[in-house]
Protein backbone atom coordinates (compact mmCIF):
# COMPACT_ATOMS: atom_id res chain seq x y z
CA UNK A 1 0.00 0.00 0.00
CA UNK A 2 0.91 3.34 -0.20
CA UNK A 3 3.32 5.01 2.39
CA UNK A 4 5.74 8.12 2.82
CA UNK A 5 8.62 6.72 1.09
CA UNK A 6 7.28 7.35 -2.23
CA UNK A 7 7.90 9.15 -5.33
CA UNK A 8 3.63 9.96 -6.13
CA UNK A 9 1.04 9.98 -3.87
CA UNK A 10 -2.24 8.42 -4.64
CA UNK A 11 -3.53 10.87 -6.65
CA UNK A 12 -0.47 11.70 -8.96
CA UNK A 13 -0.93 10.47 -12.15
CA UNK A 14 1.12 7.59 -13.89
CA UNK A 15 2.10 6.10 -17.40
CA UNK A 16 2.66 3.34 -18.28
CA UNK A 17 3.67 2.73 -22.38
CA UNK A 18 3.71 -0.86 -23.48
CA UNK A 19 0.37 -1.14 -20.78
CA UNK A 20 -0.74 -3.72 -23.09
CA UNK A 21 2.34 -6.41 -23.19
CA UNK A 22 2.05 -9.20 -20.81
CA UNK A 23 4.09 -7.34 -18.37
CA UNK A 24 2.54 -3.71 -18.78
CA UNK A 25 -1.41 -5.12 -18.44
CA UNK A 26 0.53 -6.97 -14.80
CA UNK A 27 2.11 -3.80 -13.67
CA UNK A 28 -1.14 -1.55 -13.80
CA UNK A 29 -2.87 -4.31 -11.95
CA UNK A 30 -0.27 -3.96 -9.58
CA UNK A 31 -0.05 -0.04 -9.28
CA UNK A 32 -4.35 0.07 -9.08
CA UNK A 33 -3.96 -2.87 -6.03
CA UNK A 34 -1.18 -0.62 -4.14
CA UNK A 35 -3.89 2.44 -4.04
CA UNK A 36 -3.19 4.34 -6.99
CA UNK A 37 -6.07 5.78 -8.83
CA UNK A 38 -4.82 7.51 -11.68
CA UNK A 39 -3.05 5.23 -14.22
CA UNK A 40 -2.21 6.52 -18.16
CA UNK A 41 -2.28 3.27 -20.30
CA UNK A 42 -0.33 3.85 -23.58
CA UNK A 43 -1.25 1.75 -26.95
CA UNK A 44 -0.66 1.21 -29.87
CA UNK A 45 -3.37 1.18 -32.42
CA UNK A 46 -3.13 -2.01 -33.52
CA UNK A 47 -2.79 -3.18 -29.31
CA UNK A 48 -5.97 -5.56 -27.73
CA UNK A 49 -6.99 -3.42 -24.58
CA UNK A 50 -9.07 -5.90 -23.94
CA UNK A 51 -7.16 -6.56 -20.76
CA UNK A 52 -7.05 -3.25 -19.39
CA UNK A 53 -10.43 -3.09 -19.96
CA UNK A 54 -11.09 -5.51 -17.54
CA UNK A 55 -8.70 -4.62 -15.19
CA UNK A 56 -10.57 -1.10 -15.11
CA UNK A 57 -14.04 -3.04 -14.31
CA UNK A 58 -12.26 -4.89 -11.46
CA UNK A 59 -11.11 -1.21 -10.12
CA UNK A 60 -14.11 0.98 -10.50
CA UNK A 61 -13.13 3.56 -7.80
CA UNK A 62 -9.88 3.95 -9.93
CA UNK A 63 -9.07 6.30 -12.83
CA UNK A 64 -7.72 4.10 -15.45
CA UNK A 65 -6.78 5.88 -18.93
CA UNK A 66 -6.24 3.94 -22.26
CA UNK A 67 -4.72 6.72 -24.76
CA UNK A 68 -3.89 5.00 -28.87
CA UNK A 69 -0.52 6.33 -29.43
CA UNK A 70 2.69 5.68 -31.21
CA UNK A 71 6.18 6.74 -28.97
CA UNK A 72 7.86 7.69 -32.62
CA UNK A 73 5.06 10.26 -32.72
CA UNK A 74 6.31 13.77 -30.96
CA UNK A 75 2.88 14.78 -30.95
CA UNK A 76 1.71 10.98 -29.58
CA UNK A 77 4.34 11.31 -26.49
CA UNK A 78 3.26 15.03 -25.59
CA UNK A 79 -0.16 13.98 -25.36
CA UNK A 80 1.19 10.89 -23.25
CA UNK A 81 3.18 13.08 -21.08
CA UNK A 82 1.23 15.85 -19.86
CA UNK A 83 0.80 16.19 -16.50
CA UNK A 84 2.60 13.12 -15.48
CA UNK A 85 4.94 12.31 -12.43
CA UNK A 86 5.93 9.06 -13.23
CA UNK A 87 6.72 6.93 -15.55
CA UNK A 88 7.06 3.41 -16.76
CA UNK A 89 8.64 2.51 -19.51
CA UNK A 90 7.95 -0.86 -21.01
CA UNK A 91 7.45 0.08 -25.13
CA UNK A 92 9.58 -2.31 -26.84
CA UNK A 93 10.65 -4.09 -29.89
CA UNK A 94 10.63 -7.30 -29.08
CA UNK A 95 9.04 -8.69 -32.27
CA UNK A 96 11.38 -6.46 -34.22
CA UNK A 97 14.36 -8.85 -35.91
CA UNK A 98 16.15 -5.85 -37.99
CA UNK A 99 18.72 -3.98 -36.15
CA UNK A 100 16.95 -0.46 -37.42
CA UNK A 101 13.17 -1.73 -36.58
CA UNK A 102 14.46 -2.60 -33.09
CA UNK A 103 16.87 0.61 -32.36
CA UNK A 104 13.35 2.84 -33.33
CA UNK A 105 11.24 1.22 -31.92
CA UNK A 106 13.86 0.61 -28.25
CA UNK A 107 15.99 3.66 -28.68
CA UNK A 108 13.86 6.64 -30.60
CA UNK A 109 11.03 5.86 -28.60
CA UNK A 110 12.70 6.46 -25.45
CA UNK A 111 14.30 9.76 -26.38
CA UNK A 112 10.98 11.27 -27.85
CA UNK A 113 9.03 10.42 -24.53
CA UNK A 114 12.16 12.01 -22.53
CA UNK A 115 12.13 14.71 -24.65
CA UNK A 116 8.47 14.79 -24.01
CA UNK A 117 8.68 14.59 -20.44
CA UNK A 118 11.34 17.51 -19.61
CA UNK A 119 9.15 19.83 -21.49
CA UNK A 120 6.46 19.20 -19.43
CA UNK A 121 8.37 19.56 -15.87
CA UNK A 122 6.45 17.74 -14.00
CA UNK A 123 8.18 14.08 -13.85
CA UNK A 124 9.83 12.55 -10.96
CA UNK A 125 10.95 9.36 -11.85
CA UNK A 126 11.65 7.54 -14.96
CA UNK A 127 12.01 3.99 -14.97
CA UNK A 128 13.33 2.05 -18.16
CA UNK A 129 12.77 -1.42 -18.18
CA UNK A 130 16.09 -3.49 -19.80
CA UNK A 131 16.65 -6.90 -19.67
CA UNK A 132 19.48 -9.59 -18.85
CA UNK A 133 20.17 -9.65 -22.97
CA UNK A 134 22.36 -6.83 -21.80
CA UNK A 135 25.10 -8.40 -20.39
CA UNK A 136 28.32 -9.42 -21.95
CA UNK A 137 28.92 -12.25 -18.77
CA UNK A 138 32.35 -12.77 -19.33
CA UNK A 139 33.87 -12.24 -16.03
CA UNK A 140 33.32 -14.95 -13.21
CA UNK A 141 30.54 -17.14 -12.05
CA UNK A 142 27.86 -14.71 -10.33
CA UNK A 143 25.74 -12.16 -12.69
CA UNK A 144 24.59 -8.53 -10.43
CA UNK A 145 24.13 -5.54 -11.06
CA UNK A 146 27.90 -4.82 -11.29
CA UNK A 147 28.60 -7.11 -14.26
CA UNK A 148 29.39 -5.59 -17.27
CA UNK A 149 27.31 -4.57 -20.12
CA UNK A 150 27.89 -5.69 -23.80
CA UNK A 151 30.06 -2.85 -24.93
CA UNK A 152 29.86 -3.96 -28.67
CA UNK A 153 26.26 -5.19 -28.51
CA UNK A 154 25.98 -5.52 -32.20
CA UNK A 155 28.64 -8.42 -32.33
CA UNK A 156 26.29 -10.33 -30.65
CA UNK A 157 23.98 -10.46 -34.16
CA UNK A 158 20.51 -9.86 -31.49
CA UNK A 159 18.39 -6.90 -32.74
CA UNK A 160 17.02 -6.82 -29.05
CA UNK A 161 20.32 -6.44 -26.94
CA UNK A 162 21.83 -4.02 -29.37
CA UNK A 163 18.74 -1.67 -28.63
CA UNK A 164 18.28 -2.90 -25.42
CA UNK A 165 21.81 -1.40 -24.85
CA UNK A 166 21.45 1.46 -26.70
CA UNK A 167 17.70 2.61 -24.74
CA UNK A 168 20.12 2.32 -21.40
CA UNK A 169 22.51 4.69 -22.76
CA UNK A 170 20.18 7.20 -24.35
CA UNK A 171 17.96 6.81 -20.89
CA UNK A 172 20.75 7.93 -18.91
CA UNK A 173 22.71 9.93 -20.75
CA UNK A 174 19.36 12.41 -20.96
CA UNK A 175 17.66 12.04 -17.88
CA UNK A 176 21.47 13.35 -16.37
CA UNK A 177 21.57 15.98 -18.74
CA UNK A 178 17.90 17.00 -17.85
CA UNK A 179 17.55 16.75 -14.26
CA UNK A 180 15.34 13.64 -14.06
CA UNK A 181 15.38 10.81 -11.53
CA UNK A 182 15.84 7.69 -13.78
CA UNK A 183 16.25 3.82 -12.60
CA UNK A 184 16.74 0.72 -14.79
CA UNK A 185 15.08 -2.11 -13.93
CA UNK A 186 16.28 -5.71 -15.90
CA UNK A 187 14.18 -8.39 -15.64
CA UNK A 188 15.74 -12.04 -16.28
CA UNK A 189 13.20 -14.85 -18.20
CA UNK A 190 9.76 -13.11 -17.29
CA UNK A 191 7.26 -15.72 -17.73
CA UNK A 192 3.73 -17.11 -16.56
CA UNK A 193 0.31 -17.62 -18.16
CA UNK A 194 0.03 -15.90 -21.29
CA UNK A 195 3.81 -16.69 -22.62
CA UNK A 196 4.11 -19.90 -23.27
CA UNK A 197 7.39 -20.03 -24.94
CA UNK A 198 10.42 -21.81 -23.65
CA UNK A 199 13.36 -19.45 -23.00
CA UNK A 200 16.36 -19.97 -25.44
CA UNK A 201 18.49 -20.28 -22.79
CA UNK A 202 17.24 -24.37 -22.15
CA UNK A 203 17.65 -24.76 -25.60
CA UNK A 204 16.92 -24.11 -29.52
CA UNK A 205 14.92 -26.07 -32.02
CA UNK A 206 16.25 -23.99 -35.19
CA UNK A 207 17.72 -27.12 -36.43
CA UNK A 208 14.23 -29.73 -36.29
CA UNK A 209 15.25 -30.90 -33.47
CA UNK A 210 15.04 -29.33 -29.75
CA UNK A 211 19.00 -28.51 -28.29
CA UNK A 212 19.66 -28.65 -24.97
CA UNK A 213 22.07 -26.15 -24.38
CA UNK A 214 21.68 -25.04 -20.92
CA UNK A 215 22.52 -28.55 -18.91
CA UNK A 216 22.93 -27.68 -15.13
CA UNK A 217 23.03 -24.02 -15.77
CA UNK A 218 20.73 -21.85 -13.64
CA UNK A 219 18.04 -20.39 -15.71
CA UNK A 220 17.12 -16.38 -14.43
CA UNK A 221 13.78 -17.07 -14.12
CA UNK A 222 11.17 -14.00 -12.71
CA UNK A 223 7.46 -14.70 -12.57
CA UNK A 224 5.35 -11.83 -14.13
CA UNK A 225 3.89 -10.99 -11.18
CA UNK A 226 6.70 -10.84 -9.12
CA UNK A 227 8.79 -9.12 -12.01
CA UNK A 228 5.79 -6.22 -12.10
CA UNK A 229 5.89 -5.66 -8.33
CA UNK A 230 10.01 -5.10 -8.44
CA UNK A 231 9.00 -2.39 -11.40
CA UNK A 232 6.56 -0.77 -9.00
CA UNK A 233 8.81 -0.50 -6.13
CA UNK A 234 11.66 0.98 -8.52
CA UNK A 235 9.32 3.72 -9.37
CA UNK A 236 8.02 4.25 -6.03
CA UNK A 237 10.59 4.73 -3.93
CA UNK A 238 12.38 8.02 -3.87
CA UNK A 239 15.57 7.11 -2.65
CA UNK A 240 16.87 4.73 -5.36
CA UNK A 241 17.99 7.20 -7.77
CA UNK A 242 20.46 6.44 -10.84
CA UNK A 243 20.54 2.65 -9.63
CA UNK A 244 20.18 -0.64 -11.45
CA UNK A 245 17.69 -3.86 -10.12
CA UNK A 246 18.05 -7.14 -11.83
CA UNK A 247 14.98 -9.04 -11.09
CA UNK A 248 15.03 -12.88 -10.55
CA UNK A 249 13.27 -14.93 -7.95
CA UNK A 250 14.94 -17.81 -5.17
CA UNK A 251 15.03 -21.09 -5.39
CA UNK A 252 15.44 -20.79 -9.51
CA UNK A 253 15.61 -24.52 -10.91
CA UNK A 254 18.43 -25.74 -13.92
CA UNK A 255 17.85 -25.79 -17.54
CA UNK A 256 17.98 -29.32 -17.09
CA UNK A 257 15.44 -29.28 -14.30
CA UNK A 258 13.34 -27.24 -16.50
CA UNK A 259 13.46 -29.15 -19.59
CA UNK A 260 12.66 -32.38 -17.38
CA UNK A 261 9.66 -30.21 -15.41
CA UNK A 262 7.74 -29.35 -19.00
CA UNK A 263 7.96 -32.27 -20.44
CA UNK A 264 5.86 -34.00 -17.14
CA UNK A 265 3.15 -31.51 -17.22
CA UNK A 266 3.03 -30.26 -20.48
CA UNK A 267 4.13 -32.48 -23.35
CA UNK A 268 7.05 -35.09 -24.38
CA UNK A 269 9.16 -33.96 -27.36
CA UNK A 270 12.52 -35.44 -28.36
CA UNK A 271 15.65 -33.24 -27.55
CA UNK A 272 19.62 -33.74 -27.73
CA UNK A 273 21.62 -32.40 -24.94
CA UNK A 274 24.66 -30.63 -26.01
CA UNK A 275 27.48 -30.22 -23.56
CA UNK A 276 29.11 -26.56 -22.89
CA UNK A 277 32.38 -27.55 -24.79
CA UNK A 278 30.48 -28.88 -27.82
CA UNK A 279 28.27 -25.91 -27.66
CA UNK A 280 31.11 -23.34 -27.52
CA UNK A 281 33.01 -24.84 -30.28
CA UNK A 282 30.10 -24.28 -32.21
CA UNK A 283 29.47 -20.23 -31.97
CA UNK A 284 33.12 -20.32 -31.96
CA UNK A 285 33.77 -21.95 -35.74
CA UNK A 286 29.91 -20.34 -37.04
CA UNK A 287 31.41 -16.66 -36.15
CA UNK A 288 34.38 -17.49 -37.98
CA UNK A 289 32.66 -18.59 -41.22
CA UNK A 290 29.84 -15.97 -40.93
CA UNK A 291 32.68 -13.52 -40.59
CA UNK A 292 34.94 -15.11 -43.44
CA UNK A 293 31.24 -15.10 -45.61
CA UNK A 294 31.20 -11.19 -45.02
CA UNK A 295 27.74 -11.26 -44.36
CA UNK A 296 26.63 -14.54 -46.39
CA UNK A 297 26.03 -16.03 -42.81
CA UNK A 298 24.16 -14.23 -40.59
CA UNK A 299 25.88 -14.36 -36.97
CA UNK A 300 23.17 -16.12 -35.27
CA UNK A 301 25.23 -18.17 -32.82
CA UNK A 302 28.84 -16.68 -31.55
CA UNK A 303 30.87 -15.99 -28.40
CA UNK A 304 28.91 -13.21 -27.57
CA UNK A 305 25.61 -15.41 -27.26
CA UNK A 306 27.02 -18.71 -25.90
CA UNK A 307 28.38 -16.32 -22.66
CA UNK A 308 24.84 -14.46 -22.19
CA UNK A 309 22.78 -17.44 -23.07
CA UNK A 310 25.13 -20.53 -21.86
CA UNK A 311 28.16 -19.36 -19.68
CA UNK A 312 27.90 -21.41 -16.14
CA UNK A 313 25.57 -18.43 -14.44
CA UNK A 314 25.00 -17.71 -10.56
CA UNK A 315 22.10 -14.79 -10.45
CA UNK A 316 21.60 -12.33 -7.15
CA UNK A 317 18.74 -10.61 -6.33
CA UNK A 318 20.00 -9.25 -2.99
CA UNK A 319 20.31 -5.78 -4.27
CA UNK A 320 16.16 -5.87 -5.23
CA UNK A 321 15.59 -7.30 -1.46
CA UNK A 322 17.57 -5.15 0.66
CA UNK A 323 16.83 -1.64 -1.40
CA UNK A 324 13.60 -1.99 -2.21
CA UNK A 325 12.31 -4.50 0.33
CA UNK A 326 11.01 -7.01 -2.66
CA UNK A 327 10.14 -10.54 -1.97
CA UNK A 328 8.66 -12.41 -4.67
CA UNK A 329 4.46 -13.46 -4.11
CA UNK A 330 4.27 -15.93 -5.89
CA UNK A 331 7.01 -18.82 -5.00
CA UNK A 332 8.98 -20.33 -8.00
CA UNK A 333 7.05 -23.63 -7.12
CA UNK A 334 4.10 -22.36 -7.80
CA UNK A 335 4.75 -20.14 -10.66
CA UNK A 336 6.15 -23.07 -12.76
CA UNK A 337 2.72 -24.60 -11.82
CA UNK A 338 0.75 -21.83 -13.49
CA UNK A 339 3.01 -21.73 -15.88
CA UNK A 340 2.83 -25.73 -17.07
CA UNK A 341 -1.11 -25.87 -16.57
CA UNK A 342 -1.63 -22.61 -18.91
CA UNK A 343 0.54 -24.27 -21.79
CA UNK A 344 -1.56 -27.34 -21.31
CA UNK A 345 -4.75 -25.42 -21.38
CA UNK A 346 -3.50 -23.06 -24.33
CA UNK A 347 -2.98 -26.56 -26.80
Amino acid sequence: MIDGRQTVGANDLILVTGATGFIGARLVETLLERGFRRVRCLSRPSSDTSELEAIAARYPDASLEVIVGNLLSPDDCAAAARDVFLIFNLAAGTGQKSFPDAFMNSTVTTRNLLEASARQKCLRRFVSISSFAVYSNTEGHLLDELSPVERQPELRGEAYCFAKVKQEQIATEYCKKSGISHVIVRPGYVYGPGKQAISDRVGIDTFGVFLHLGGSNTIPLTYVDNCAEAIALAGLRDDVEGEVFNVVDDNLPTSRQFLRMYKRNVRRFRSVYVPRVVSYAFCCLWERYADWSQGQLPRAFNRSRWNAYWRKTRYSNKKLKTRLGWAPKVSTAEGLSRYFAACVESR
